[in-house]
């Protein structure tokens, strides 16, 4: 039995067969510094209950492709009692983005977001109106960097956007001057923050699409929304990453909470990582 099991992409996923070795070397270091034994499995591979103490969906990518996949292996993983980081009802509740709006009713600081289960223009041309602006960003409501994301402009088309249940939102200039703010906790406890800012003329501040990622000292009231966040999502989470974008009052706003395979950044923690792997250690018991 492996203390730490982290579960990565499919076997059968070309896109990323080569590119997440190295991050789970990042996420086994702290934890190995730990004492603790850490092993890789594909999440669509079968897990037994004497396989691993804990099991990590931290490099699940591409799951939002396999949407009825993905649901069906939090089932089993929860009527089989798998010990997991995050429990498999908040990594469920988690996967369907429109928790942004059930938080914005519980009082957290969000994005302004209408869900629907088709994308219609509509639907879009409704936003404009509702949130008094001249551009929308349209996305799916279970989506991974950037997928099937477009910007929209009063007329424009909806062409590469969401082909099943979207959610509509403001575009935000924040995205190309100061960036998207991502602030990451273990166990509720802030432990670091980076600033992702995206390249002239784009909105997408994935490192894949260019955008710039640097260690930052967040704003009091960056950590206040933040705060505001992670209070109405519940019990502390081991690990989650809060992504905060100033919004249209200028304010913090909450774009999106990761707690199923966000980066950690963990290079960017003055700790190396050490906080993640105490709270990881908490999680076992």
């Amino acid at each position: 039995m492996v203390d730490v099991l982290l579960l990565v992409p499919a076997r059968d996923e070309p896109r990323f067969a080569h590119s997440w070795g190295p991050l789970f070397e990042r996420l086994a270091a702290p934890l190995r510094a730990k004492g603790l034994t850490v092993a890789a499995q594909p999440w669509t591979d079968p897990i037994e209950t004497a396989q691993a103490r804990l099991v990590m969906p931290s490099l699940a990518w591409g799951y939002h492709g396999r949407q009825p996949e993905w649901f069906a292996k939090l089932d089993a993983w929860e009527t089989a009692a798998i010990a997991m980081v995050n429990p498999p009802s908040v990594l469920r509740w988690n996967a369907t983005k429109t928790y942004l709006v059930e938080l914005a009713g519980k009082g957290a600081p969000v994005v302004p977001t209408h869900a629907h289960d088709a994308l219609t223009i509509e639907a879009v041309d409704a936003a404009f109106d509702a949130f008094g602006v001249e551009e929308v960003v349209v996305k799916p409501q279970v989506s991974a960097g950037s997928h099937e994301t477009i910007r929209v402009k009063r007329g424009g088309s909806l062409e590469g956007g969401p082909t099943g249940p979207a959610l509509i939102q403001p575009f935000l200039p924040a995205v190309g001057e100061e960036g998207e703010l991502s602030l990451f906790f273990f166990d509720g406890q802030f432990s670091h923050a980076v600033a992702k800012v995206a390249v002239d003329g784009d909105f997408r501040v994935q490192p894949q699409f260019g955008g710039r990622v640097s260690e930052i000292a967040p704003e009091p009231e960056a950590l206040r929304a933040a705060a505001m966040v992670l209070e109405a999502a519940g019990p502390p989470l081991t690990y989650a990453r809060v992504d905060l974008i100033r919004g249209l009052d200028h304010t913090p706003q909450l774009m999106e909470l990761e707690v199923i395979e966000p980066d950690l950044f963990l290079e960017h923690a003055h700790d190396k990582g050490a906080a993640f792997a105490a709270a990881v250690m908490r999680a076992m018991g």
